[in-house]
């Protein structure tokens, strides 16, 4: 069993200190090496250093061999040393047991090797103390000598246009060396990395294999900048766990984002890692899952949802040319598949706009009248009898301006589909628009699938559901591109940085009371409801009636931010009677609720009056930094759970964008009897909450300001919570 650790690379033997990613021109003598020296190379069947000689058999370049033991192997000679080689090789893989590795990295310093493979199990992902500094000594070796490092606990690499296939593993190999750009798959992980490159077996061209183990020196960021800048390289498939410092990853994408290289990333390890610490709403919905996808986002990575999909949405991207209109039509021999493609079109959001007069007339001459002369377009099984109706069809509906795309699903693996998909090739060739083959069939490679993936112009999808999420992915990062550089113009107060920091100064604790929070959000420019503290019953009932009835009465307790699980929150008080009844109560449930606790006495409220009730937030994630959430908020906030992340700061227009992908969005242009929401009001309180975000992340560990009482152009927020860092989690009462 090949040991596979790499998704313990994230902990503190990755890296021993930050850096800006390796680019292309860094990793050359790793990427495209002239001359490969393979340490431990061995006679002996089975051994790591023969499966790798074995599968360097079609290296285009000069292959040397190491080994003290043999003067040669086979028809090779076999040198003693790196130092007793003929040329300076340009990498050196080790095929040695774990102990002799920090001797090779020496070798390969002294000699001036360019890049060095470290197949070797047993060092940092062991957790071992030792094996952590020795990982860390050879990564810091290497580095200080210039040898760029892949593993160790590294399976290895892949270059099938050079025949630089360096593993010890069976490497999938295609029939012949990829023709044009292909996909690049990086992996952490060897095992998967190689499984997805299994996909060349089925006629998917696969220029790069790229896997890093444990990470020591170069990573999955690395690989993402350096094949960004290869023109072999159409699009990037990223099988991604976990990394000391993911920004550097973000960083990569956004130099693939430059050259317009898609990177199609499926994240393993999607748990909510520090969300039960979460003081707040925010930080139990702010998990490290929905960041990381923030941050994906934000970099303009298309997310992958399943590994299944991962090689099938890159072969997509890396094959399709921008779109050039938003609909898609649909072209299928049986009723059954046009239907599901309009489910799943639906569920996904891609439009199946008719088609136009021209092309509607084609439908209707050719189409038999047990069709479906429409979109989706059932042209029935009678194109067997008449093959040229399909042709029309399709060309038709590939002219037609509506259409960016067009999708046929194929229900029986036959060779009479082969004829079908050149058709389809040819077409979308000539339109410049991709054709979409959904296999229907579960003979899942019967005849014609390999010829469907293999036309330039096709991408072949396994799921009807997968298809449609791939061309609304495609779409949406078109529309990304069009848009252009996102500018940030900051809307808070320029005095708001200074202000909140005095005011956070002046905090009694490491939980902010409401009147302070609520004091710190004022500084930015946010609306809140407005207070007075009552230490007593009479004073209660004055502040009352200079608010104006009715009134909300909570208590103010440093230990009690929850303030509905504690029973410390009354509405709609009605008169004097009720204030007294209802401070009794509340100064009650609070000592009961925290006993011992300090408590400053009840803040007396106007009662807003309803609205949709929004949360807005912030949270410091401890990988990313600051970050801002929206969501439909109040007491419902966690049941619901319908809320959109962004890293921290946000713009106008991005604010906007994250109200819009609420479910519950309809709900604030006007739903029954409600108005509609100020958009543009709400967007700036949550680009405001970003703000103090990002000013004091070196401060502020969580914001809930939960919730915006949001009514028409009448958005106000009736509670506040601001955690310093280094707060303890505050009882929930």
């Amino acid at each position: 069993m090949i040991p596979d650790h790499s998704a313990l690379s994230a902990g503190p033997a990755a890296i021993l200190a930050p850096r800006p990613v390796y680019r292309r021109a860094d990793l050359l003598r790793l990427l495209e090496p002239e001359s490969i020296a393979i340490v431990g190379a061995s006679s002996r069947a089975g051994s790591f250093g023969e499966r790798t000689a074995r599968n360097l058999a079609r290296f285009a370049g000069r292959l040397h061999l190491v080994n003290p033991r043999y003067d040669r192997l086979g028809d090779q000679p076999c040198h003693s040393s790196i130092a007793a080689l003929p040329e300076v090789p340009d990498m050196v893989v080790a095929a040695t047991p774990m102990e002799a590795c920090e001797g090779v990295v020496r070798d390969c310093v002294a000699a001036g090797v360019g890049a060095l493979v470290l197949y070797a199990a047993g060092f940092a992902e062991t957790g071992k103390p030792e094996r952590v500094a020795l990982q860390r000594r050879l990564v810091a070796m290497a580095r200080e000598g210039g040898v760029r490092l892949v593993g160790p606990n590294c399976i290895g690499l892949a270059d099938y246009a050079r025949g630089a296939e360096i593993s010890f593993v069976a490497i999938p190999r295609p029939p012949a060396p990829p023709t044009r750009p292909a996909i690049g798959i990086i992996s952490q992980s060897g095992n998967l990395g190689f499984a997805l490159a299994q996909a060349v077996e089925s006629g998917t061209q696969v220029r790069r294999v790229l896997t890093c183990g444990n990470s020591g020196d170069v990573d999955v960021a690395d690989f993402v900048a350096a094949l960004s800048e290869d023109p072999g390289c159409s699009a990037i498939a990223l099988l991604f766990e976990g990394m000391a410092d993911p920004t550097r990853l973000i960083e990569a994408a956004e130099i693939a984002w430059r050259h317009d290289k898609p990177v199609i990333v499926h994240k393993l390890g999607t748990g909510a890692q520090g969300a039960e610490a979460a003081m707040s709403h925010t930080g139990s919905l702010a998990g490290s899952e929905v960041v990381y996808r923030a941050a994906f986002e934000r970099a303009g990575m298309v997310p992958c949802e399943n590994f299944e999909g991962l090689m099938e949405l890159a072969s997509f991207l890396g094959k399709a040319p921008p779109p050039r209109a938003t609909g898609v039509a649909v072209v299928s021999t049986s009723g059954g598949a046009a239907i599901m493609a309009a489910d799943r079109a639906e569920a996904r959001g891609v439009e199946l706009p008719q088609p136009g007069p021209q092309a509607q007339a084609v439908l209707a001459a050719r189409v038999p009248e047990f069709g479906s002369a429409r979109n989706p377009c059932d042209v029935t099984a009678q194109v067997l009898n008449d093959p040229g109706s399909l042709r029309d069809c399709l060309g038709a509906l590939f002219e037609d301006a509506a259409y960016g795309a067009v999708v046929l699903p194929n229900g029986f693996a036959y060779d009479v589909a082969t004829p079908r998909f050149r058709l389809m090739g040819e077409l979308a060739a000539r339109h410049g628009k991709p054709g979409c083959v959904v296999w229907t069939t579960q003979w899942l490679e019967g005849p014609g699938a390999r010829e469907a993936e293999g036309e330039e112009h096709i991408a072949l999808f396994r799921s009807m559901d997968r298809c449609m999420t791939a061309i609304a992915a495609w779409q949406a990062r078109a529309a990304r591109r069009q848009a252009g550089t996102i500018v940030r113009t900051r809307l808070a107060p320029a005095a708001a940085k200074d202000a909140a920091a005095r005011l956070l100064d002046q905090a009694t604790g490491p939980v902010l009371t409401e009147r302070e929070a609520k004091a710190v959000l004022s500084a930015y420019g946010i609306p809140v409801v407005q207070e007075v503290l009552a230490e007593d019953a009479e004073a209660a009932m004055a502040a009352a009636e200079q608010a104006g009835y009715p009134v909300v009465l909570k208590v103010e307790s440093p230990a009690l931010p929850h303030k509905t699980e504690a029973g410390v929150i009354r509405l709609s008080l009605p008169d004097a009677k009720a204030v007294r009844a209802a401070f009794a109560e509340i100064m009650a449930n609070a000592v009961r609720a925290a006993p011992g606790a300090p408590i400053n006495g009840v803040l007396v409220q106007p009662m807003v009056p309803a609205g949709i009730e929004i949360v807005v937030g912030a949270r410091l994630d401890p990988l990313f930094g600051p970050t801002v959430l929206v969501g439909l908020g109040g007491i419902l906030v966690e049941l619901l759970r319908d809320s959109v992340v962004a890293l921290a700061p946000i713009g106008h227009d991005e604010a906007h964008a994250m109200l819009g992908r609420l479910k519950g969005a309809k709900l604030l242009s006007g739903f029954r009897n409600l108005p509609a929401v100020d958009l543009d009001q709400l967007a700036g309180i949550v680009q405001r909450v970003s703000e103090l975000a990002a000013d004091h992340g070196d401060r502020i560990a969580e914001i809930d300001v939960n919730p915006v009482i949001c009514a028409g152009v009448r958005l106000v927020a009736v509670d506040g919570l601001i955690a310093l860092r280094g707060a303890e989690r505050p009882p929930h009462g």
